[in-house]
Order: structure tokens, then sequence, then C-alpha cells
């Protein structure tokens, strides 16, 4: 039995789109209908795309709110204050601010890239990995350097041999037997290649994606202990012991960079991300901290000296400099740091922080957090910096709230969409740019070629004196094989008197082709460096 005609239009008003096809926001007021446009096809088309600009508009103000260059930077009331004389104690925000005193140090730590995971290592081999906002532990082991790959899930240790993958409970998945006694490693997220550097001075980079490795190159530079990476064009910087920074890309077997930046061992080095990869920051071991314009290397912008020795750097989302140095952390902002600076005398102070557990052993901010943790020998220590963090997060790249159906697909997307190695250059807007117009030019119309060589034979006979002055004979002029001493050689090969034999052979061809005995011979772009 049929149903009843109410109940059928009852469950057609129920009835909805699904959520691929339905808008992700109303269209705000204001947008043009065309109703002008009699074909209904083409005006429900055009009324779609004005819709989905006016949303798309809508949405670009609505971030635009968001965007503020000094968002939470700690300001003061007079002119006599300063911001690095305010303590942990004054600023209002407990959460964040944590001490883990652990034996086994001095100690380092790497943020995930969303930065809700924490791994630690310690110089005795002590590795754990955690939620540092909820205090879940995921794993705990007894190893050495230790680096998050795409997401907590996965974690790379570098140990005294080899580099071991581990899962993120722990378990040992992989162990890379072509890294030999690594000392540094970073992982490439949008290239899923994790690149290692060790004593015996080669930098390998492998895909993790299919296991192969894809570059290994020799630095010449002995063992290496600093390695950064440029999150703008996936660069790597190395700092070496006879004080030399290299940038290297996979596809090239020798630095594209080398610059002598210390007179000692290079011991910090950090890329701004902030600006787009243009500004490095290193320290030596002879107490020297400079910051490098990354676009000319003609020098540095600006550079001074640091108390305690070697100092440990590291950049935040906001152009933030953190520098470990002595018993003390201090924060420059800038642009005081990104101003070139005649004198090397610091500059202005931010925020510092004293911290009596030496050596301090890194730096590292935490993504989208004011927060900077500080590894030394009795644990690691997590400081507020109000304003360094970046406050917003693009979801489908890094996101802080994500669960595990977000992680999932965003890791199948970045497989689908990984960048080949051989795409890593230093200026990465080269791809898919326009090649420059070439220095060499030619003619390849056969007129230009009568005109060029009927302009020659006046040239040889008559005035040499005169110049061009039309912009197709300037072109002509720059042509190779047009200079004076080849003119004057052509000039006597030419046959001014007429011989009767060849006039014979030319009419004899001549009939020839026009009876259809013999081809006519095509003309080649060869021709115009045949004698005449």
């Amino acid at each position: 039995m049929a149903p009843p005609v109410d109940a059928l239009f009852v469950k057609s008003q129920n009835t909805t789109l699904p959520k691929s096809l339905r808008p992700t926001s109303p269209p705000p007021d204001n947008v043009p209908k065309h109703k002008h446009v009699k074909d209904l096809k083409l005006r429900t088309k055009l009324n779609r795309q004005a819709a989905h600009a006016a949303r798309s508009k809508a949405l670009v103000e609505d971030a635009e709110l968001l965007l503020t260059s000094e968002a939470g930077k700690m300001q003061v009331e007079t002119e006599l204050e300063r911001t690095w004389r305010i303590g942990q104690d004054d600023i209002e925000a407990a959460k964040g601010r944590r001490e883990l005193k652990l034996d086994g140090g001095p100690y380092r730590s790497r943020y995930s890239r969303n930065g809700r995971h924490l791994a630690i290592v310690g110089n005795m081999g002590h590795v754990a990995t955690f939620d540092w906002q909820t205090g879940t532990m995921h794993a705990e082991l007894q190893l050495q350097e230790t680096l998050f790959l795409q997401d907590q899930s996965f974690f790379a240790v570098a140990q005294k041999k080899y580099v071991f993958i581990y899962d993120r409970d722990g378990v040992e998945l992989h162990r890379l037997k072509a890294h030999i006694e690594p000392t540094r490693l970073e992982f490439l997220p949008y290239h899923w290649l994790l690149a290692s550097v060790g004593n015996n001075g080669f930098l390998k980079y492998q895909d993790t994606s299919t296991g192969h490795i894809v570059a290994e190159h020799r630095t010449k530079l002995g063992a290496c202990h600093t390695l950064a990476q440029n999150k703008h064009n996936a660069v790597l910087h190395l700092g070496h012991s006879n004080g030399v920074v290299t940038l290297w890309t996979p596809n090239i077997p020798h630095p594209a960079v080398q610059i002598l930046a210390h007179l000692g061992p290079v011991v910090g080095l950090s890329v701004d991300p902030s600006s787009g990869g243009r500004y490095m920051a290193t320290s030596g071991q002879d107490g020297v901290v400079k910051v490098w314009d990354c676009r000319n290397w003609k020098g540095t912008v600006r550079e001074w000296t640091t108390r305690g020795g070697s100092a440990e750097l590291e950049w935040s989302a906001r152009g933030a400099l953190g520098v470990a140095v002595g018993g003390s952390v201090n924060v420059y902002t800038k642009p005081s740091i990104q101003t070139p600076h005649a004198a090397k005398a610091p500059p202005p102070l931010y925020l510092t922080h004293p911290i009596p557990h030496r050596p301090l052993t890194s730096v590292r901010f935490c993504p989208f957090q004011d927060i900077l943790t500080i590894g030394h020998n009795a644990g690691l220590s997590s400081i507020l910096v109000p304003g360094v963090g970046e406050p917003n997060f693009d979801s489908t790249e890094a996101d802080p709230f994500e669960n595990k159906k977000a992680r999932r697909e965003r890791e199948v997307k970045g497989l689908l969409d990984k960048i080949q190695s051989d795409m890593i250059t230093l200026d990465p807007d080269f791809v898919g740019a326009l090649a420059p117009p070439t220095k060499l030019t030619t003619c390849s119309d056969e007129t230009e070629l009568v005109d060029a060589d009927d302009e020659d034979g006046a040239e040889g006979d008559g005035d040499k004196n005169d110049k061009p002055q039309s912009r197709a004979e300037k072109e002509k002029r720059k042509m190779r094989g047009k200079g004076k001493s080849l003119k004057r050689y052509l000039r006597k090969q030419r046959k001014n008197v007429i011989d009767p034999t060849a006039q014979r052979e030319e009419k004899r061809v001549a009939k020839a082709i026009e009876n259809g005995q013999i081809e006519a011979r095509k003309p080649s772009a060869l021709d115009r460096f045949r004698r005449p």
C-alpha cells in the first residue's frame, strides 16, 4: 500500500543536501542576482560564482582581524621602565611555566609541528615523549638524540652507531644502517625526507615514505654537531668546527653557499621563519652572535659579543631570537636584530631570565604558544615570553586540536602532495617561472638574411663610417660573425667574374627541376653559414 500524500510531503521537507554540497557559510547580503541574463543555466552559474566570491571576501576580512603584527607583547607605561626588568612571577599566566628536574642531563628538547607533544633527550641516553599539556607519557627509553617525524606517532633517535625509528609506544620499527654515527637530525615535512649528519662528515637524505637514500653528500669539513633547516625553501644549514657555515640541497653535490662565519667552531645556528628564511643567526665558541641576510651574504646585519662563552640560538614564529648563554636566557625582538648596526653592541633586550643550572644546552620555542623551553644540566625549564608565538594556525598544516581521524587524513594528503627532492633550491620561486630571454640574436627569416647580405656588400664597397640608426640594424650588428675581419675575408672570397660553366650548370639544374627529373632542394637553416 502506498503511503499517504501528507507523509511524502513531510519526508521531502526533511531531506537535506549532503555535507560535501552544503555551502560553508550563508552567502552575504547585496550579492548581484544577474536577472538581466535570459539564459537560466548561465544565470545560475553567475549567481553561484558571485555568492562564492562574496563569501570568500567576507572570510578574508574576518581572518584579517586575527593577523595583528604586535599581538600579546609586553608594553611599559613610561619611558623609564624596561620590559626585561619584568620577572616571570609578574606575568599573569601560570599555564606553561614548568620545571622538569631530571637526572642524566644536560637535556635537549624538540616539539612536534602542532606544538602539542614534546620529546626530550639527555646526554646519558634518557629519551621521553609525552603530551606536555595533559602530562600523558607516550614512551620512555634510554637512547640519544631524538626528533619527531611527520607527527607524534613516529620519532627518530640518533644513537651512537645508527639511526632508529620508533612508534608512539616506543617500539622499534626501523634501523637505518646507512646513517653511521649521527649527531644531528632534521625532518623535511613537505618532502618526507630525514636528514642526518654525523662524525664522519656525511650529510644523508632518506625518503621516509619509500625508505630509499635520496642523496649522500661528503662535506669534507669533518665532524658536524650543528644542523638547522630553513623552513621556507627546505635548505639545510650546517655549522662546522672550523667556523664555516654551509648550505646544502639534495640535488647539488657541493655546498650551495659557503661562508666563514666565526673564528672558532660554530655552536648555534637558526633561521628566522617569520621573514621567509631571509635571516640566519649563528653563534660560535668565540662568544660572538651574528645575524646574516640570506639574500646577499655581503656581511653581517648585526653582530655582538655575549658574556659567558658560546650561546644556543632559536628563532620563534614571530621573529624573536632566544639566546641561551652563561646562566641566563635573553630574548631579542625585531626590528632591532634585523636593522644594520655598525657597532658591535647588543640589540635592545626584550626579556631575560636567569637559570642557575649550567650549562644551557638548548632553547626551543613551542609552536602556537608563548613558551620557551630551555634544556640544562638539571632537566628542562619552561618560561613565558609574551608575543613570540603565532596565535593563528592552519588546521590543514598543523592543528593542535586534531584527533586520530584528522591526523590520518592529513598524513594521506601529505603523501599525495609530497614534493620531490629535486625541487629544493635556494630560490623556491624558480620552479614555474619563465626562462629569461636569450642574449644571442638570430635571423630566421630569409628576407632578413638577404638584407643582411646586401648590407654587408654595401658596407664593404661603400662608406664604413655609416652607423645603423634603427633597432633592426643594431640587432644585425650584434649577430655572430659580423666582425670586420670576417667581412673582409668574405668579401675577398666573392667571385666578381661570371663563369660560363657555372651558368650552364645552373640552367641545366633549373630545367631538370621544371621537368620533374630532380626535386628542388629545400632551404636549410644552415644556409646562412654557406659561403657566397
